[in-house]
């Protein structure tokens, strides 16, 4: 912005400078000239009492002397009928016609201007005094005015753009406090103000940039209090929930580590909500405030997490006689997610395959290793979604549905680098495919692991 104004400066005052210093140069030298003109005008007319009183050559030589242009050979003097006194350079035929008239006159010749100036005698007679001019004496100081002008012209160019460079500058930096702020906002630092400064409009813009902070603060500080205050609400019957499968005995063992891992989840939920407002993790939900899923040194295994809930929802599909099957999840793969965002995520997935396909229906989660991706598929074999793009929006899947399940998985997804798909399964129903990028996983993780 400071090189544009400075151009912009640049352009003006030069362009206000040559209409001004153009017709003033022309000035000048047209002054010049008309000065040495009327110079060597006075002279002539300083021999005219001399002609009036005699014509002879001796005479008019020592009046000549007496002026400059005579002393610099300048000067003649042509008299009718008579000698010429002095060097003359006007042509014959330009003195004659001079002496015919009553004004004086000017001819132009190689290196400057004769004035031929008439002069009446008594007795019929007449003469023509004539002084030339040259050049030098046409341009003198024209060119020492042409350099201050110039001067004049660079010190107002230069002054223009210092002037520029200096507002163009209060405004780059009052920018870039706006941008600079803007970027710690983003990046989660809530704190961050701006003192408004620079020109009105920045002003403006500083200031609705602070309240729009103060209103993104107070949002975001009603939101975590809203999430700690229902998520503590749930406490009272998760402890009624508890002491109920505890009169059940061995068989209800399932339930109760379900209830566990239930009151943790809350737990970590409050925990997170009660926090001070930071910069949002890539995972971007409730898990993120403990560990983010896409950040270096967190990962886990893959196959094992997969085990593990596959393990727990067998139970809910055995009493609906789901047929289920477990592919690809032999061997240990390692993910750049923490173990507690991917069974997040995996329960979510299988908690829609059970909440919107019938009992009885069969369904199939494969763990797919490529060679920079890992996916892990989830299939059924119930009546599909319908509009892929909307199920993948939160509260657009239809069903009933908040869209949470989908959501989630997509963030997770997104923090390392991946993709959520929707697709028709093999299955003949919806296969949900979560990529994920193995490479974030760093040295530290794999060395640990």
């Amino acid at each position: 912005m400071r090189r544009t104004l400075a151009v912009l400066m640049v352009a003006v005052t030069s362009m206000v400078a040559l209409a001004f210093l153009v017709p003033l140069a022309l000035i000048v030298r047209e002054t010049a000239q008309t000065r040495a003109v009327a110079a060597a005008e006075r002279q002539a007319s300083a021999l005219v009492p001399v002609l009036a009183l005699t014509t002879r050559d001796a005479d008019l030589g020592l009046a000549m002397a007496r002026t400059e242009a005579g002393r610099r050979g300048l000067l003649a003097i042509h008299v009718k009928g008579g000698a010429t006194a002095g060097a003359g350079r006007a042509p014959a035929a330009e003195v004659a016609r001079a002496a015919e008239q009553t004004r004086a006159s000017t001819v132009e010749l190689g290196g400057g201007y004769v004035l031929l100036r008439p002069v009446a005698l008594d007795g019929g007679r007449g003469a023509v005094i004539e002084v030339f001019v040259p050049a030098d004496d046409l341009n003198r100081g024209v060119l020492t005015s042409w350099a201050v002008l110039t001067g004049v012209a660079v010190v107002l160019v230069l002054g223009s753009v210092l002037v520029g460079d200096r507002l163009g500058a209060r405004v780059v930096r009052a920018t870039r406090r706006l941008g600079t702020a803007a970027t710690a906002l983003g990046s989660g630092d809530l704190r961050e103000r701006i003192y408004p400064d620079g020109p009105p409009e920045l002003k403006a813009a500083a200031t609705a940039f602070n309240a729009m902070a103060n209103r993104v603060t107070h949002l975001l500080a009603a939101e975590r209090e809203l999430a700690a205050d229902l998520s503590h609400r749930l406490r009272t019957p998760l402890t009624a929930l508890k002491l109920s499968l505890d009169q059940l005995g061995p068989q209800a063992e399932p339930s109760r580590q379900a209830l566990a891992r239930l009151e943790s989840e809350v737990t970590t939920i409050i925990s997170a909500a009660r926090r001070p407002a930071r910069a949002a993790s890539p995972f971007g939900g409730a898990y993120g405030a403990s560990s983010s899923g896409g950040a270096y040194g967190v990962s886990c295994d893959a196959a094992e997490v997969l085990r593990e809930r596959l393990t727990f929802w067998s139970a809910l599909a055995e009493d609906q006689r789901r047929p289920w099957e477990l592919v690809g999840a032999t061997l240990p793969v390692r993910v750049p997610v923490a173990a507690g965002e991917l069974t997040a995520v995996v329960d979510a997935l299988l908690g829609n395959v059970f909440r919107h396909t019938p009992e009885g229906t069969a369904f199939s989660v494969t763990l797919h290793e490529g060679q920079d991706t890992v996916g892990v598929l989830v299939a059924d074999a119930g009546p599909g979604i319908p509009d892929p793009a909307a199920a993948l929006e939160r509260g657009s899947s239809g069903s009933g549905s908040t869209g949470l399940g989908l959501d989630i998985a997509r963030r997770l997804a997104e923090s390392t680098g991946g993709v959520l798909r929707v697709d028709r399964s093999s299955l003949g129903g919806a296969q949900v495919q979560v990529w994920l990028r193995p490479e974030k996983v760093s040295k530290a993780a794999l060395k640990e692991a």
